[in-house]
């Protein structure tokens, strides 16, 4: 399976000046873990996830004035559309994170998270050998 049959093709979009609050509200209501964010003077889409909300939080940052912009996932990885969902996958757990924001000809198409992944692989029939528990005499 590739990318594109996994991927979600709408995508929540923020922007920079967006508060933390409003970005975890809009993720809340679309029931998604990231948001890709379009900053016109950038250099090209980021990404905030809901991670990056709870490391703010856990550091006693205001989520009312701290910025998207101020708390973007760095080194973001975009994957295409014909990847392989392996190769997706193999560049989550290189990198450490759950999403990826799928490019085509320099436009978002899609994002990619690990419950997309999962989804595919097990409607798709993957299955795991779970070992045989021991009874508990």
């Amino acid at each position: 399976m590739q990318v594109r049959d996994g991927m979600s093709k709408v995508v929540l979009t923020v922007g920079p000046g967006h508060s933390l609050r409003e970005a975890a509200k809009h993720m809340s209501e679309r029931g998604v873990g990231a948001a890709v964010v379009m900053d016109p003077e950038g250099e090209g889409p980021g990404i905030i996830t809901e991670r990056d909300i709870l490391y703010s939080l856990g550091h006693d940052q205001d989520v009312d004035s701290e910025k998207v912009a101020e708390h973007l996932t760095s080194d973001v990885v975009y994957a295409a559309p014909e990847w392989s969902l392996e190769e997706a996958a193999a560049q989550m757990v290189r990198g450490n994170f759950r999403h990826l924001i799928v490019m085509e000809g320099g436009e978002v198409v899609g994002v990619l998270s690990v419950r997309d992944v999962v989804r595919c692989w097990t409607d798709d029939g993957a299955s795991c050998e779970m070992p045989a528990t021991a009874d508990a005499a």
